[in-house]
Order: C-alpha cells, then sequence, then structure tokens
C-alpha cells in the first residue's frame, strides 16, 4: 500500500528520536515530494510533535538520516533550516498577542526584511480578513481569526514546505473545515505540507498521502484516499 513520494523535499530515513533515554521516534521512515500535501496521523504520545522538532532540529535523532531538498541536515541548527524554505504553524498558534496583525506577519518574513508588497498581498488574498485587521491586537482575535495569522505569518517566509502542528485543535467544526480549505488552497499554490493531526477524517480529505505513527513507530501509510477506506484506521480514528 505505501508507495514513495516522487522528488522528494523532505526525507526521514530510519530515523531514532530520544529524549534523554526515552525512544520516542524508532526507525521512522517517511517523505513528503515537492509540492505534496502529506498527513502524519495519530494519537497522544505517538511521536507526531517529535516528528516535527526533529525536521526543524530542535530536537536532534541519534540515528537515520533527515533530508531536506536533497541536503542531509544532520548538523544544521533550526535557524539554518527555516532560511533553507522550513515554516512552521505551531499548536495553538503562539501569536505575539500584544502586536498588531501586520507585526506578526512582519515577523514572519523576517530573514526577507519584514516582507515586500508581493508577500503581503498574497497572504491577504488568502485571508481577506487579516488585511481588514492588520491593526488589530493579534491577542484580542478569536481562535479562528487567530489560525489564520498563524498561517499567514508562517507563508510571509516564502516556505518550500509548511510543517503544521494539529491546525484542527480548539476549533469549532465549521472553522476546522474553512481552515483546511484554506491548507488546501496553498497547497495547490505549489507549497509542500506536512500536517500532523488527530483528524484523520479531514486531513485525510485533502492530502495527497498519509502516515500513521503508534508509539513512535509508521504501522500505516499509502494514498490518502486508500488510507481513508483502510479498516484498522476506519476503526481507530474514523469511529467506524
Amino acid at each position: 500500500m505505501s508507495e514513495p513520494a516522487p522528488k522528494p523535499l523532505l526525507e526521514f530515513d530510519g530515523v531514532h528520536t530520544y529524549y534523554g533515554q526515552i525512544h520516542i521516534l524508532n526507525d521512522v521512515s517517511l517523505q513528503v515530494g515537492k509540492g505534496e500535501l502529506v498527513c502524519l496521523l495519530g494519537g497522544n504520545a505517538s511521536g507526531k510533535s517529535t516528528t516535527l522538532k526533529t525536521t526543524l532540529g530542535i530536537v536532534r535523532p541519534r540515528g537515520g538520516r533527515v533530508v531536506f531538498d536533497g541536503e542531509d541536515l544532520a548538523q544544521r541548527n533550526t535557524s539554518y533550516r527555516i532560511g533553507r524554505g522550513m515554516a512552521i504553524v505551531p499548536e495553538n498558534r503562539r501569536l505575539f498577542a500584544p502586536m498588531t496583525v501586520r507585526e506578526n506577519l512582519e515577523m514572519g518574513a523576517y530573514l526577507h526584511g519584514g516582507g515586500t508588497k508581493e508577500d503581503f498581498d498574497r497572504v491577504y488574498s488568502l485571508f481577506p480578513l487579516l488585511y481588514d485587521r492588520r491593526r488589530q491586537l493579534a491577542g484580542t482575535m478569536s481562535g479562528g481569526e487567530q489560525q489564520m495569522v498563524a498561517m499567514g505569518r508562517a507563508l510571509m517566509s516564502r516556505p518550500k514546505l509548511l510543517l503544521m502542528d494539529e491546525p484542527s485543535m480548539g476549533l469549532a467544526p465549521i472553522l476546522v473545515e474553512r481552515n483546511f480549505e484554506i491548507i488546501q488552497q496553498v497547497h495547490e499554490s505549489g507549497v509542500a505540507i506536512l500536517v500532523v493531526e488527530q483528524n484523520a477524517n479531514v486531513s485525510l480529505s485533502i492530502a495527497d498521502r498519509g502516515y500513521v505513527l503508534q508509539t513512535g513507530r509508521i504501522v500505516l501509510s499509502g494514498r490518502a484516499a486508500e488510507l481513508l477506506e483502510h479498516e484498522d484506521l476506519r476503526k481507530a480514528y474514523l469511529g467506524r
């Protein structure tokens, strides 16, 4: 059922990651191809967030390789990886609450001098509300609005790969649906996306491929449409 992504942009090859003596990721191999939308599914303590931290270099693996755009990142720090084209929309958004929407967007483009008009136009075209609210303090916005700011901030860095950590967390169902529509729009613009999620149904509905992580191991992978029909996944994540 598993098949490799064409022209890998991000590749985990037999990665082992530890916290102290605790083995978190155990021989994890996965790929995100250029322009692909891939979802990584798993419950609490499955290793999803550690996968993102390992991608960004916040945590260094003790075994295996993390390759991005053809380069082994073993000796590269987080700042270097961001400069090479990674960006993250973190869990719970983590905005600069006392700053305005525009100032938060500018922080996402710090590598590009605070952003060009084209950078802002691109974000505002995806999130028209942010233009209307550009002078509003980010901390006074609703959860759904803050998620838009967090996504816009990440896109201001002109990423090749967008990492998203639980984008549906804390949002009402109607906002989750809208959020994933926007994720799909970003994907269609050519940005590769790795979405880490517990919500299998909505993430697989827009993904090209998916992986299922349990206690630090990949236990299932394949095309998104096939995973949606997989009996084990349906029982574990879709309640049917």
